[in-house]
């Protein structure tokens, strides 16, 4: 769980909180780049989380198909609860940008085309 822990003890907070967008636009000098960039960031960390927490889970899958009652695995349970109250993967692109973790660059063939 190490990007867990490290996403818990983040200074992000899991409550939307309103940016100034003079902040957002001064990283790129534009408002919908800098949208887009953090847009696929969150995307990033979404698909990066998204594949811990099912190789956490699988270590507990049961592949037999019967129809005995399913036992509740606690251990698997906690994982869930703690992958559901990191913060959205928007926040956390968000807090990135503004903390310039992120690093971007402009593709030169779109620029003159």
């Amino acid at each position: 769980m190490n990007k867990l822990r490290r996403q818990l003890s983040s200074n992000t907070s899991n409550v939307v909180e309103p940016r100034k967008l003079s902040d957002i636009k001064s990283k790129t000098g534009n408002v919908y780049e800098s949208i887009t960039i953090i847009a696929k960031r969150a995307n990033q960390i979404n698909i990066s989380i998204k594949e811990e927490l099912h190789n956490k889970l699988e270590e507990f899958a049961s592949h037999t198909d019967s129809l005995e009652e399913i036992h509740e695995n606690k251990e698997q349970i906690e994982i869930s609860r703690a992958y559901e109250r990191m913060p959205n993967p928007a926040l956390l692109a968000t807090t990135e940008f503004l903390e310039d973790k992120v690093y971007f660059r402009k593709n030169e063939e779109d620029l003159f085309s």
